[in-house]
């Protein structure tokens, strides 16, 4: 498996030290990403995963994150956030902030609702290049920044962050949180000749990515927003069931009911 994608139910709850370094953060979590201080073994490891998981991308991914994934120009080395969030800006209204990594829900769903999204600052280790606990860097803007991209996509991860402000309760935020993983996190897309990848969670993990679009016991079933909230989802190994929506676009138009009444 790749990273642990970011999950908001459970980012106050994990069972291990954090790794970022939060003492130089803002109120609202994010933090200064300096990009010249990346040591020389960082940007060779971030090419080393760039270019491996690239390279399954063909009939894995979705067009859509093939064909944003080329245009960020990311593959030479770990990317610096504010510009690149200046190119997403201008085509979705997204931009990304740096945190020092996993961060309370509130602070993360205040930044969805207001199209920030955080992207973690620190690389995994070379020891770390198949599976890692925590999201870094790579499963943040490898899996994530290139949907945000795609309008379909972008106005539902916003409309997921209102939705989760406005929530009442753990239980609501948790059936949220379970759309948003078998979404954002592990979602697949028909096309014209069988089934995709859009989910970071899929796109940044070399073995769930193979599992989840190729194996006959990875269990493919149709969208459903309110089956999904009541879903339960692995954190440890891949998951029991992917749902498949037909296009991104009804990503959207078949949850916008369900976040605009959750409260």
């Amino acid at each position: 498996m790749g990273a642990r994608p970011r999950l908001p139910e459970i980012q106050d709850k994990s069972k291990h030290a954090l790794r970022g370094d939060y003492g130089r953060a803002r109120a609202d979590y994010t933090v200064f990403q300096d990009v010249t201080a990346y040591a020389d073994e960082e940007q060779l490891r971030w090419r080393q995963l760039h270019a491996r998981q690239s390279a399954l991308l063909p009939g894995r991914a979705c067009r859509e994150f093939v064909d944003s994934l080329a245009s960020l120009d990311c593959a030479r080395g770990i990317p610096a956030l504010a510009r690149q969030g200046e190119r997403l800006s201008r085509l979705t209204g997204w931009r990304l902030v740096a945190v020092p990594g996993l961060i309370p829900d509130d602070a993360f769903f205040a930044h969805l609702a207001a199209r920030r999204f955080p992207v973690t600052v620190w690389l995994r280790r070379a020891d770390e290049l198949d599976y890692i606990v925590e999201p870094d860097i790579f499963h943040d803007f490898f899996g994530h920044v290139p949907m945000l991209a795609v309008p379909a996509v972008a106005e539902f991860v916003a409309a997921f962050g209102q939705a989760c402000l406005r929530a009442r309760g753990e239980a609501v935020r948790q059936r949220l949180a379970r759309l948003y993983w078998y979404t954002i996190e592990f979602g697949l897309v028909r096309e014209g000749d069988g089934v995709r990848a859009y989910g970071a969670g899929l796109l940044s993990s070399p073995a769930e990515l193979r599992h989840a679009v190729e194996s006959p016991q990875a269990l493919h079933v149709p969208f459903d927003p309110m089956r999904m909230m009541e879903s339960e989802f692995r954190i440890d190994g891949f998951q029991a069931r992917y749902y498949v929506v037909d296009s991104l676009e009804e990503l959207f138009t078949q949850t916008r009911r369900v976040l605009a009444a959750a409260c």
